[in-house]
């Protein structure tokens, strides 16, 4: 069983950690419960793994069980969650799982982001709770580019509500997927009934080995507005 893929652009999340005193902000990037559930079902289908809960002390912990398609081995991981502000039961259960699976090496890849910090003036300002200054403005992961290894080598973020790039780091020199995520997106493609040729035509190549992360990225982002009705 090989290395789970990297997360796409727009898998990833980003919510603000902190400001400083001269009012920048801090992003940190996560991902969701969806996304874990997506990869998993992705890569080893919806019989190839499982989730249980348990309680151990005063704490909810997941176990997250994966079939190794080529030995049938399963293989377990297990972590303990946080609970969330507002759902206490929930926010374990989603964070243990979404923890068990950084464990499997889902998303590991956001542990090497560089500290992103937007400068005050690239957000709206406002007040919480507190009295202290933050924004409920929206941040997205505009473009993210990694090495081999799963380092994050590239990466911008938008503020939404202004739709301006409001970080960047390195510089995205894309290598063509490899051949595990080629046949990846392909099958996902044929699934949603289409084929490898228009495929072909929708990245504007000749060749599929031709196809890079961000054409993978956009093709993934159509076949969700598909479903959605977009």
């Amino acid at each position: 069983m090989g290395k789970f893929r990297f997360l796409n652009a727009d898998e990833i999340e980003c919510r603000v950690a902190q400001v400083s005193k001269n009012g920048s902000l801090m992003l940190l990037l996560y991902k969701d419960a969806r996304v874990d559930q997506r990869i998993l079902d992705e890569t080893l289908g919806i019989f190839g793994w499982q989730r249980e809960h348990q309680i151990i002390g005063n704490n909810l912990y997941c176990t997250v069980s994966v079939r190794n398609p080529e030995t049938g081995e399963w293989i377990r991981k297990q972590d303990v969650g946080v609970e969330s502000y507002t759902e206490k039961e929930k926010g374990q259960a989603s964070d243990s799982f979404k923890r068990a699976c950084f464990n499997l090496g889902i998303g590991r890849e956001l542990y090497t982001a560089p500290t992103i910090w937007v400068n005050k003036g690239n957000y709206n300002e406002s007040t919480n709770r507190e009295g202290k200054t933050t924004t409920f403005d929206r941040f997205a992961v505009k473009s993210i580019g990694y090495a081999e290894n799963g380092n994050i080598t590239q990466l911008e973020i938008v503020n939404t509500n202004l739709n301006k790039t409001v970080f960047t780091f390195g510089t995205m020199e894309e290598k063509p997927l490899s051949k595990k995520d080629l046949t990846i997106l392909i099958n996902t493609w044929v699934s949603a009934g289409g084929t490898e040729e228009n495929l072909l035509s929708f990245c504007k190549v000749q060749n599929k080995s031709e196809i890079t992360p961000s054409m993978r990225d956009k093709c993934i982002k159509a076949l969700r507005d598909k479903e959605d009705g977009k």
